[in-house]
């Protein structure tokens, strides 16, 4: 049985703002702005913090002027919200509630609303932990919704889903990869109708897909390693099968994937008919823990679990400098103006010059436990807590 519902709409003309943040990690899942503010000394203060109405870790999604973010609420979090926030003022411009059909049991510290929303400018697609995915115009009208428990009835993870949809043309890539009926589909954005479907390893998997340097393809990372797929139909284009982590998600940067890989991997897809990509280095020192690895300023960048930043080599994975941050974090680290921003459990987040080996210049604390990877557009930082929504703008 399929739950799908499709309306007749008129597509909406949105500018395609380079400071946008259309989903997890940024428009090309790199964690970089793409329109960072420049000279950025690393100082922020808030322009504004608006109340939520349930539990959340997904990151806050920027198009234009309007912030767009889920969440998850009820005595067993089984009404699915998507929010439209303004950008100017934080103020409520629209609410949408549907109901979850799928489970909704998960690990106390997650939540339903784990994934971030995707944005492709013109709509919003939320995905949960339910296996319950809505697409909405950026005004609030619904367009479909798929609960694909229905399709896939015994798809779930006992400590909650987590993987966020990357949108790819006309597609929206959806991992449901789970110790039971694995897989990952593409939807068709504007009706929601599976594009393409394909089994994946049954394996508990909270990474989420990554966009390739030339749009051609979407890495899947799970725990048997990396399948290079086409966006469009599913097909696989290449696979490195070594194993990599099920949390930590790879960064590509120009032609190569850094991947979470016995430390960190580092990939490039061969130029031949080759189904393997070939293997630059590995460096087991690098082991980065829940959050996802970052390249800025041709150099990597991974967090461990006692909150070390190293910095290496793109050339060998060799190790250049450490900077120990304050705190454990589950939220990724984000670039901006050539800033590191990071956000630790309890709250803290903390601004740090990568010029300058790891110093951190600045500190806000917002006094809240955050486990969402922070937002940015070139003006502000976008942090959500269960509770709230901070705007924090570059001083």
């Amino acid at each position: 049985m399929r739950i799908l519902f499709s309306f007749t709409f008129v597509c909406l003309m949105t500018s395609q703002s380079l400071a946008d943040w259309r989903q997890f990690r940024g428009n090309d899942t790199t964690s970089i702005a793409s329109s960072p503010v420049e000279n950025w000394s690393g100082q922020q203060s808030v322009a504004w913090k608006s109340s939520l109405p349930g539990r959340g870790l997904g990151s806050p999604v920027i198009i234009g002027d309007k912030v767009f973010l889920t969440a998850s609420s009820g005595p067993r979090q089984e009404r699915l919200h998507v929010l439209c926030l303004s950008n100017t003022d934080g103020k409520l411009l629209w609410e949408r509630t549907t109901w979850a059909t799928g489970r909704t049991g998960c690990h106390q510290k997650t939540c339903v609303a784990a994934p971030s929303p995707a944005s492709d400018g013109k709509y919003i697609v939320g995905f949960y932990s339910s296996n319950d995915v809505v697409c909405y115009d950026l005004e609030g009208q619904l367009i479909w919704f798929r609960g694909l428990t229905y399709d896939f009835p015994n798809a779930s993870n006992s400590l909650g889903m987590a993987s966020s949809p990357v949108i790819v043309g006309e597609t929206a890539i959806i991992m449901v990869e789970c110790d039971d009926q694995s897989f990952s589909c593409g939807l068709d954005m504007q009706t929601g109708e599976t594009r393409w479907q394909i089994e994946r390893p049954r394996k508990a998997n909270w990474t989420s897909p990554s966009i390739s340097a030339d749009g051609k393809s979407v890495l899947l990372q799970s725990t048997a390693g990396v399948s290079a797929i086409d966006p469009a139909t599913g097909q696989e284009l290449w696979t490195y099968s070594e194993g990599a982590s099920s949390t930590p998600t790879l960064v590509v940067s120009g032609d190569v994937a850094y991947v979470p890989s016995n430390g960190i991997t580092a990939l490039r897809p061969s130029d031949s008919s080759s189904k393997q990509p070939e293997i630059l280095w590995k460096e087991g020192s690098l082991s980065p823990s829940t959050a996802s690895p970052v390249v800025a300023n041709n150099q990597l960048f991974v967090v461990n679990r006692g909150g070390v930043l190293t910095c290496a080599s793109l050339k060998d994975g060799h190790r250049e400098w450490q900077a120990r941050l304050e705190g454990g974090a589950s939220a990724s680290p984000v670039i901006a103006g050539g800033k590191l921003v990071y956000v630790n459990e309890e709250g803290l987040l903390q601004i740090v010059d990568l010029q300058n080996e790891g110093a951190v210049v600045s500190t806000q604390e917002l006094s809240e436990t955050i486990l969402s990877t922070p937002s940015v557009d070139g003006k502000a930082i976008y942090v959500r807590s269960d509770g709230h929504l901070w705007k924090l703008s570059m001083d």
